[in-house]
């Protein structure tokens, strides 16, 4: 799977997991997304993940690196894309 791949699985994990916020971001914890049984099968490193999302402005979260324990609690938000950068992002 490659990192773009991967960042499209990301997404799909973060709204399965996450809660819907009024503007149509969705928001979960770092703890809740390493702790899934689920994306610990699908991310072989979920970190360098969320990591090339940020990159790529996909999700937001306060710090650069995420630690497992001590980052548990930051939320982690998808970002909403309007539908002609959603459409763009996955004809690439």
């Amino acid at each position: 799977m490659n990192v773009e791949e991967e960042v499209e699985r990301l997404k799909e994990e973060i709204q399965r997991l996450g809660k819907i916020q009024p503007d149509g971001s969705c928001k979960v914890t770092f703890g809740v997304l390493f702790h899934d049984d689920k994306c610990a099968n699908i991310f072989e490193a979920l970190v360098g993940t969320l990591r090339a999302a940020k990159k790529r402005k996909v999700v937001t979260y306060d710090g650069e690196l995420l630690l497992q324990g001590v980052h548990d609690n930051v939320e982690i938000t998808l970002k909403v894309l309007p539908p002609a950068a959603e459409t763009a992002a996955s004809s690439n």
